[in-house]
């Protein structure tokens, strides 16, 4: 039977997701159990030990308030550390040029990649989410919007994630940017708490914060009520990953590095 060009770049689209998935629920016990271990220890810490001396939010528990942030913290650390670290072994071990040098498209590696990411980061905010419901009883208001914008969030770390493997020349570039980047992004994208409650200078500067966007999308989701709009956070979501796809796709389209 002769395939069409499609049905080739699907195969090859199908491929890499399957060695993704087969990946990382080979060593589980380092993919999917630690963050599941470290929002674990946020729930105790914060919502338990701390959240009891805080009020209600908006009506809402202080416990019931940090389970969205949760996870998508959870989503963001996972689905951006499975395509960075993959990328950048097969990058580092240079079997990607095998991949490059076929007649697989670059779209096709991409979203290969970017969906294994997902897949991980979509599945480890799950576990998270059904942890949360030993601790609290979250409500769910709009199923619809808490899809959206989880896809969406796993979608552009997936693609961060990407970006950063392609630019990485060692293991130590590895870790840059979730570091000094990432990791503070995500303290202070709203995840425990609102940004109605800093002053004024600083819910400014908060708006600059992308992550602060997925974190109050979500959460309005869950219970109806954000600190920014959700329209503007799913065209903002959207927009930032058309940005990204469009920069992955010209990185391995000029072989940013690879080609030495």
């Amino acid at each position: 039977m002769i395939r069409t060009a499609y049905q080739e770049q699907f195969i090859a689209f199908e491929t890499i997701v399957r060695r993704e998935i087969m990946r990382f629920l080979r060593i589980w016990t380092q993919t999917l159990l630690p963050p599941v271990i470290t929002q674990t220890l946020y729930f105790v810490i914060f919502g338990k030990f701390i959240g009891s001396r805080i009020g209600d939010i908006q009506g809402v528990s202080y416990m019931a308030f940090i389970v969205p942030g949760l996870v998508m913290m959870a989503v963001i650390n996972s689905a951006f550390s499975n395509v960075v670290s993959s990328f950048f072994s097969v990058k580092f071990q240079r079997s990607i040029e095998e991949v490059l040098v076929s007649p697989t498209s670059n779209v096709a590696i991409i979203a290969g990649y970017v969906m294994g990411g997902m897949i991980r980061g979509i599945l480890v905010g799950w576990i998270v989410f059904i942890v949360s419901i030993f601790f609290t009883r979250p409500n769910v208001e709009h199923i619809g919007i808490i899809l959206i914008f989880i896809l969406l969030t796993a979608l552009v770390f997936s693609l961060a994630g990407l970006t950063n493997a392609i630019f990485a020349k060692k293991f130590d570039d590895v870790s840059i940017f979730p570091t000094f980047v990432l990791t503070p992004l995500t303290y202070l994208g709203g995840v425990f708490y609102s940004i109605h409650s800093l002053p004024g200078f600083w819910q400014k500067v908060s708006l600059f914060n992308p992550v602060l966007y997925m974190v109050n999308g979500f959460r309005y989701g869950f219970y109806g009520f954000s600190d920014v709009s959700v329209i503007s956070s799913i065209f903002f979501l959207i927009v930032l990953s058309g940005i990204l796809i469009y920069a992955n796709v010209y990185l391995l389209q000029k072989g940013t590095g690879i080609k030495s």
